[in-house]
């Protein structure tokens, strides 16, 4: 059956959007790539407007088609990408049938871009002045002394720390959180009427993706701009849309105000997302998440039917052989389903459907000490190129990493590390499995000393301690296939004859929910969360007894996250494995977490049970991150904390508490000039702090619910 197209107004009300006439407005867009077994349809018939001050999210999985649309907007879909349908009209005029030329100089001007990856963004070679001023002096008429006064103006306006010093400074002397605040400055300086921005926070800091969110209102407010803001992060979206658009394999599956999609969604697909995101206040003991089974379809191989039928838990017969229209529900929602209205007449709550899962043990009260860090320090030595360091005469720097760490992990448990880019969680991981050699201090796993090395570690002490990094990409080599990767440390580490390797790779394979036809696979021909899986299973090929994942998901869609956390969970039940979990999503750890350490310039801030952290007293610092979480419900008010500045160096880090020089609730020189003891606040709950604990009780909770 064809596919019915319909015009989609995403407006939200008309208190909250210029109801004139349309910044951008796109009717019926179909996009399609060349490729040698013929044309591939990306996008089909994507209808949506955007007016002044408003901005929509668009959001779905990734191979939805979202970057498709964006790029199609401003003529950068490459040499093989084309549109074959529709029209883009820009304040009115139809895109399509402007020249190359006028493209170009409407588009930076107009019509500006800000990209997921800053650093890629950034020509590594100018300067950040040079990057800014050549955005203006092309498409305006003015000196080189006014475009320099703009352009430091519009830094200070984005909340760069020095505007004066950044201009002279190359991207990457820059934070990741600084760069993308040069690139959105860049994108602003010319008062475009229409902001794109595809992922912009996907790489930042919790704290910082906050402080870049809201920085995105303001201007949008102070120049009445139209956003368009693409992101597979379901909390972000409700956090910063008036209204959403679901895409799911090149279509719109369900559009309407933000509110409509995150509390009452009538699509199968918007459903399964939104469930698929861990709820602040959930935990693997009480709950599961609900996975989406299978994947996005190829666009060169789609259904016949309804496209997200396969994996759809309301499918029928009419859904395999009718491809459903996007038709009207109620007021701005438009679903496309052929069962969106007895779903709609159904109540739904996002934590009245989550399924119960089987109580996973909680660690017992005298469980086993199986790792136990004392006055862990592990310091980089940090090389100087000055005349007296060449020759053996200066002093001797180092970045304090880690400094003074003591924790314990009961056997069986998941210990959570939350923290900003720059707090030492990386580094403590590459310590646990000897990867950075310990400076000083004692760190002990299930009694023996495990301050040596990986290389000087017995084969027995490197069995029991595994590691699961953040991007699969660096660590599985494109050359062999996944059998040969998995079987190399069945063979070296688990004590597994050669004939049987085969046989215990597929069983491997089966535990991560991959079947045997992936043992002959190189790693290109594998998803993002397929890779990751493969990464989870190498780690298990020799049954270790710790496993240390490195922010595992934090590149991973939400519905592919759901899988690799639900995973990890069977395999801790099944294994009795030991978890260190470090990530920046603060829900993830609390959903996955036994005990949580929040870590702020190699110290710890705070620590306890995960139930501990969230709720007050804790830790300023806690509080703040807590503030910053994208929680994927337009109904919770969040109090809003903010942090100034960014994560001082480690390199010479600030006396007495670490964190003074951001606190919002500092007391006095006391901070400045001692170190925070540690008060405790129940059993294990330990807060470095010198605000008193009755004190840190009485703030107010950083969350409420408001519906």
């Amino acid at each position: 059956m064809g596919i019915v197209s319909a015009n989609i107004d995403l407006n939200r009300n008309s208190t909250q959007a210029d109801k004139s006439e349309p910044v951008l407005e796109i009717e019926n867009l179909a996009i399609s790539y060349e490729t040698r077994t013929g044309d591939v349809q990306a996008v089909r018939d994507v209808s949506f407007k955007i007016h002044r001050k408003e901005t929509v999210g668009i959001v779905g999985e990734s191979g939805c088609g979202k970057s498709s649309v964006a790029y199609g907007i401003v003529s950068f879909l490459g040499r093989n990408g084309k549109i074959v349908n529709g029209k883009i009209l820009f304040q009115g005029e139809n895109l399509r049938e402007r020249s190359e030329k006028d493209l170009r100089r409407l588009c930076g001007n107009q019509i500006a871009m800000v990209y997921q990856d800053p650093a890629r963004a950034l020509n590594p070679s100018l300067r950040i002045g040079e990057l800014l001023r050549e955005a203006l002096l092309v498409h305006q008429d003015i000196s080189k002394t006014e475009a320099d006064k703009r352009c430091i103006e519009m830094l200070e306006r984005v909340y760069m720390p020095d505007p004066d010093v950044v201009m002279t400074r190359y991207p990457h002397q820059l934070s990741g959180g600084q760069q993308q605040r040069a690139l959105i400055a860049m994108a602003l300086l010319n008062n475009p009427a229409l902001l794109i921005m595809d992922e912009p926070t996907t790489a930042l800091d919790v704290t910082v993706e906050a402080a870049v969110l809201d920085l995105i209102d303001e201007l949008r407010q102070e120049f009445d701009t139209a956003i368009m803001y693409i992101s597979h992060n379901m909390g972000v979206i409700a956090r910063i849309a008036d209204s959403v658009g679901v895409m799911y394999a090149g279509e719109m599956v369900e559009t309407g105000p933000v509110e409509d999609i995150f509390l009452q969604p009538r699509h199968p697909y918007t459903r399964a997302l939104v469930r698929c995101v861990p709820q602040l206040g959930m935990s693997k003991h009480q709950h599961t998440l609900h996975a989406i089974h299978g994947s996005v379809p190829n666009p060169s191989n789609l259904p016949p039917g309804c496209l997200f039928e396969p994996r759809c838990e309301f499918s029928s017969e009419r859904c395999l052989a009718e491809h459903p229209a996007l038709c009207n529900l109620l007021g701005n929602t438009k679903v496309r389903c052929h069962f969106a209205e007895s779903i709609a007449s159904k109540p739904w709550k996002n934590s009245d459907e989550t399924q119960p899962r089987s109580p996973t043990t909680a660690p017992r009260e005298d469980a086993e000490i199986l790792l136990q860090a004392k006055n862990v320090r592990t310091f980089y030595e940090q090389s100087s190129n000055s005349l007296s360091s060449l020759i053996g005469l200066g002093k001797k720097q180092h970045v304090r990493a880690v400094d003074d760490l003591s924790f314990e992990l009961p056997k069986g448990s998941t210990l959570g590390i939350v923290g900003e880019s720059g707090c030492g969680k990386s580094t403590l991981a590459k310590t646990i499995v000897g990867l950075q050699p310990l400076t000083g201090g004692k760190m002990e796993f299930m009694g023996f000393d495990i301050s040596l090395p990986v290389g000087k570690r017995d084969l027995e002490l490197i069995r029991a301690v595994q590691m699961v990094f953040q991007n699969p990409d660096s660590t599985l080599n494109p050359s062999f296939t996944v059998g040969f990767q998995i079987s190399r440390p069945l063979l070296r580490l688990g004590n597994i004859p050669r004939d049987k390797v085969r046989e215990a790779a597929h069983r491997l394979l089966q535990s991560v929910r991959l079947d045997e036809r992936y043992f002959d696979r190189l790693p290109r021909q594998l998803s993002g969360g397929e890779k990751q899986r493969v990464a989870i299973a190498r780690a298990l090929a020799a049954q270790p007894k710790l496993v240390v994942c490195d922010e595992p998901v934090s590149s991973l869609d939400v519905s592919v996250q759901a899988v690799v956390l639900n995973l990890l969970l069977e395999v801790q039940q099944e294994y009795d494995t030991t978890l260190l979990f470090i990530a920046h999503d603060l829900s993830v750890v609390r959903f996955l977490s036994d005990y949580i350490a929040v870590m702020y310039l190699g110290k710890i801030a705070e620590i306890g049970p995960a139930e501990t952290i969230y709720a007050p007293p804790y830790h300023p610092y806690t509080e703040a991150l807590i503030s910053a979480i994208p929680i994927p419900n337009p109904c919770v008010d969040q109090k809003h904390v903010r942090l100034q500045g960014t994560v001082p160096s480690a390199l010479n880090p600030p006396g007495g508490c670490r964190f003074h020089t951001r606190c919002p609730h500092k007391v006095g020189q006391i901070c400045e000039q001692e170190t925070p003891p540690g008060q405790k606040e129940g059993a294990n709950h330990v807060i470095y702090c010198h605000i008193p604990i009755k004190d840190l009780q009485n703030f107010d909770p950083v969350i409420n619910d408001v519906c």
